[in-house]
């Protein structure tokens, strides 16, 4: 089973049910795009007929083979077709293909030609857009035949290895609403503050290092270490390496620990030594200890700050602490129960105890099965258990079971997708 599918491969296949009987081709797939920095796919819209169409929505979970053949888990007769697709959620084929996008790493617009979908199981996540002339050549399935002839004429050609991919991260398609048009260096400082951190992060990849450095420093402090952490690792960076010691040092201070461990792991051991020097010591203690983890381990992925309670704690108390943590970095909705050595006894979450009695003990609405991994685990087992149990994050001991860190979803895809496409790539070499 191919790691990678691209959508121009699955779109017009066969939708065949439980029983064998055809039920329709595959005309367009929706996603889920709330939190997930890859969407991931929520069903498939079929459509039948020769001369009027109708159409159906699937949902995802009810596709059982994902290869060379969709089939359903379902009857035929279960799913209910419409003369109208009433679209209303996000598509590949309405939303993104054929789009114009916003290439927020290369800082050009294009047109997106081909979707690269990583497939997970009978899972699949939009990783990357293609761009390129391969897409277009590719939906017109004249793929054999154009590499033939360039392979005839120029077989060194760059046209038959590379891909121009973007990563779905780095993408902002153009038609969902936003504003064409950067803003530019004279904005007003309190028009800044209402601008969101993420699409001040954006704006600032546009610029050159000066430029950047310049719009950073005029924000507030607080609105400073938001946008720090929407930045790529390049952009961090650099932006580390143009401030003074004292002023890196206390951004990282203040950062999600993984984010700061992040930039650290990418400076030289002496600029390191530097900046740890001017921070606390118990933080500068807690960045030298995530440093010391490979970076593809459960220790590497995880971050140290996390909700925790002990065990005699009650309900009342976890909506204390998250009452207390509303302005923390992070997920607050998960807490994690320990004992006095700080060992991991249970976790719990905010569906599971919100409406119970605030004097009900919180250890007796926590997860039936206490679910972690270890840090020296791989990406791998983190990524099994995350999806086992459906968590957004999971804990991680040492051999003695002391609480070290949390890993989110987040953090688990982004490397999972980065390492699948470097493997993908060796292969095309």
């Amino acid at each position: 089973m191919k790691l990678f599918v691209y959508l121009s491969e699955i779109l017009g296949s066969k939708i065949i049910d439980r029983d064998g009987k055809v039920v329709g081709k595959l005309c367009d797939i929706s996603m889920r795009i709330n939190t997930e920095i890859y969407p991931r796919a929520s069903g498939l819209v079929i459509e039948k007929g020769l001369f009027k169409h109708k159409y159906a929505h699937v949902p995802f979970d009810h596709v059982a083979q994902l290869n060379d053949r969709i089939i359903l888990n379902v009857l035929a007769e279960e799913i209910q077709f419409q003369n109208k697709w009433w679209k209303n959620d996000f598509t590949l084929c309405v939303d993104v293909l054929d789009q114009q996008v916003v290439d927020t790493d290369n800082h050009k617009v294009v047109r997106v030609n081909d979707i690269h979908l990583l497939r997970v199981d009978n899972r699949l996540y939009l990783a990357h857009v293609d761009v390129g002339l391969r897409g277009i050549v590719r939906r017109l399935e004249w793929t054999l035949f154009v590499d033939a002839v360039v392979r005839s004429f120029a077989p060194k050609a760059q046209y038959l290895t590379r891909e121009d991919f973007i990563s779905w991260k780095n993408t902002q398609i153009l038609t969902f609403g936003r504003q064409k048009n950067v803003l530019r260096l004279d904005i007003a400082r309190k028009k800044l503050s209402q601008i969101l951190p993420a699409d001040l992060a954006e704006i600032m990849e546009g610029l050159d290092i000066y430029e950047r450095l310049s719009l950073f420093k005029s924000l507030e402090v607080p609105l400073q270490r938001r946008v720090f952490t929407d930045l790529a690792t390049q952009e961090k960076q650099d932006l580390i390496e143009q401030m003074s010691d004292m002023e890196a040092a206390d951004l990282l201070e203040n950062i999600p620990a993984d984010e700061a461990t992040d930039v650290l792991s990418t400076l030289s051991k002496e600029k390191i030594l530097q900046l740890t020097r001017r921070m606390e010591n118990e933080t500068a203690k807690e960045l030298r200890k995530l440093l010391g983890f490979a970076k593809d381990s459960a220790g590497g992925l995880m971050t140290t700050e996390y909700l925790y309670l002990n065990r005699d704690a009650t309900v009342a108390d976890a909506m204390a602490m998250i009452k207390d943590h509303v302005n923390s970095p992070g997920n607050i909705y998960t807490l994690y129960v320990v004992d006095d050595e700080h060992r991991l006894v249970g976790s719990t979450s905010l569906r599971r105890f919100i409406n119970e009695d605030p004097q009900r003990p919180i250890l007796e609405v926590c997860f039936p099965k206490n679910v972690f991994v270890r840090t020296d685990d791989g990406m791998e087992e983190v990524a099994l258990l995350l999806e086992k149990y459906k968590f957004l994050s999971i804990p991680v001991v040492d051999a003695h079971e002391v609480l070290q860190g949390v890993i989110t979803t987040d953090d688990v895809m982004e490397e999972l997708i980065a390492l699948a496409w470097s493997k993908y790539k060796e292969k095309l070499v």
